[in-house]
């Protein structure tokens, strides 16, 4: 039995006779809620690092010339910040096909501003799928999504609009901080 195929039952299996779900967003989800939900809070998840490693053939790219996107990787000792959401089983179905490009569903701890935690799910791409495009340095990622646009618009408004999303909650992220600099310094020299 295949991973995808393992992960693809442990999802399942956790949908199952619930009601209700935590959902974990930490890449656009945070600020493009374009499903429906019973509430929102800012929420952490632990030992998971946000990177622009996976590649979107799909929204923020095309199959010829892809985007950059966050996804997660296992990182101990680091803290991801995020917004989770409590929804209705009946919004994977839109969800599982926005997140089609590479992502899977896993189960995670969420703990939330106050304190209080629960069992959620979290959408993460890893580098065994076909649109991953690893590691780069920040300037390269940044000069890589300053050129790249897909349908869902300009792969640098997905970047900024993430980095302004953190920055609203409050969250720290060196890896979106480092590479939203470096795309606004490439602009500043080009202007």
């Amino acid at each position: 039995m295949s991973v995808n195929t393992i992960e693809h039952n442990r999802r399942q299996n956790h949908l199952a006779g619930r009601d209700e779900v935590w959902l974990f967003g930490y890449g656009s989800l945070i600020y493009k809620a374009d499903f429906a939900f019973l509430e929102h809070r800012p929420a952490t998840i632990e030992g998971w690092a946000r990177r622009f490693w996976q590649g979107s053939h799909d929204h923020r790219g095309t199959p010829d010339a892809p985007g950059r996107v966050v996804t997660l990787i296992e990182s101990s000792g680091e803290t991801c910040g995020g917004m989770a959401y409590r929804v209705t089983p009946g919004v994977f179905e839109h969800l599982d096909h926005r997140e089609k490009n590479g992502y899977l569903r896993l189960v995670t701890p969420l703990t939330f501003a106050d304190g209080s935690t629960a069992e959620g799910l979290v959408y993460i791409a890893g580098p065994d799928n076909d649109a991953w495009l690893g590691p780069a340095p920040e300037t390269e990622i940044a000069a890589h999504i300053a050129r790249s646009r897909g349908p869902s618009g300009a792969n640098r408004d997905y970047l900024l609009c993430l980095a302004d999303a953190l920055a609203e909650l409050g969250y720290r992220d060196a890896h979106v901080e480092a590479v939203a600099h470096a795309l606004r310094t490439r602009d500043s020299a080009v202007t």
